[in-house]
């Protein structure tokens, strides 16, 4: 197990709350505004404490939030720490029996706090729980997944899960064969908005603070699953997920951020024979997108702006992917002569 799973960052206090709700924000002042208005309006009573973690916005958030709730505990960190370790910090400062990590463009429609933490209650044997995501709309939007393995990216490589999104060999990894209406065991929740034990933390660990953004929530996942802990999406919560609110600043630098946290995440879990494979199936990924993107910028003029950023994200990841093959070669060229 890492060393990120084993570390201890839990004291006991003589008295718990039962929910801490943590949620982390950057920039993303009217969001964060509507989040935890909504959760006051919707959810109290459900938690004891609420801990916003600021990572250095300068849009003027954390002072807005000083004002418009004075009852929430604020944490202002100097630098922009990224999610997991602003989310860690939370969490070391909470008090709560269950932790509920909330992203900061949420928008509570119900008291979906008190209906996750009901369900731990009920339910023992689990350890994590997230609810329903809705669009805006009220649109039923995918909150989960299966672990990452060659194949689910190959076949995302080449649009099979879109063309077989039924199909459970073909849409694995975002789970097309799952339409989000029942509760069921899963492998991964992400971390948009979910609820875990104070007791499997302390066996599995806080978040991997070397993700800076994205991918935390897949490995922390993965860990909880070789930990034997249960994980589960809960149908019966919702809750509005407008999405972006923090990567919408830097569309292009946070695409990166994904794509850096999914080698990132795949070195952390697979040997050097697998990771070959990625960069190739993602290679592959980058230029279909390319030229899927390039016809659709001739054939649709008035989709050119959106056309053009999709380009802009697979050349980006395409050179990038040029980079990591080539230090990946370095890389096992020095191993091989250190071992002669």
């Amino acid at each position: 197990m890492s060393e990120v799973a084993t570390r201890s960052f839990m004291t006991e206090k003589q008295t718990r709350a039962t929910v801490t709700v943590v949620v982390v924000v950057w920039n993303a002042k009217a969001y964060v505004v509507e989040c935890l208005s909504s959760m006051r309006e919707q959810c109290a009573g459900a938690y004891a404490e609420v801990i916003v973690v600021d990572n250095a916005s300068t849009d003027g958030t954390p002072e807005l939030i000083a004002t418009m709730f004075p009852e929430f505990k604020l944490i202002r960190n100097a630098e922009n720490l990224g999610f997991a370790k602003a989310n860690n910090i939370g969490i070391e400062q909470s008090t709560g029996d269950y932790i509920c990590l909330v992203n900061s463009d949420v928008k509570f429609i119900n008291d979906s706090i008190s209906m996750l933490s009901t369900y731990l209650h009920q339910n023992p044997t689990v350890a994590m729980v997230g609810p329903k995501m809705l669009a805006a709309n009220g649109e039923i939007r995918r909150s989960t997944m299966r672990f990452p393995t060659v194949w689910n990216y190959f076949c995302r490589a080449l649009g099979l899960d879109f063309l077989f999104k039924g199909s459970r060999l073909f849409g694995g990894l975002l789970m097309s064969d799952f339409d989000h209406r029942s509760t069921r065991h899963v492998e991964v929740l992400n971390g948009w908005f979910v609820m875990a034990r104070r007791s499997a933390l302390e066996r599995v660990g806080l978040l991997d603070g070397r993700f800076f953004m994205y991918g935390e929530d897949i490995d922390w996942c993965y860990r909880f699953s070789q930990a034997g802990l249960q994980i589960v999406f809960c149908a019966d919560a919702e809750a509005i997920h407008y999405g972006g609110a923090s990567s919408a600043n830097a569309p292009l630098r946070f695409h990166l951020e994904l794509f850096r946290a999914d080698w990132q995440l795949w070195r952390k879990h697979h040997g050097w024979l697998a990771q070959a494979v990625f960069l190739a199936v993602q290679s592959i990924h980058h230029a279909i997108r390319i030229f899927g993107a390039a016809g659709n910028y001739l054939l649709n003029p008035s989709n050119r702006p959106k056309t053009r950023l999709k380009l802009q994200k697979s050349i980006a990841a395409l050179k990038l992917l040029r980079e990591m093959s080539a230090k990946e070669q370095t890389t096992y060229l020095d191993d091989a002569v250190s071992t002669n």
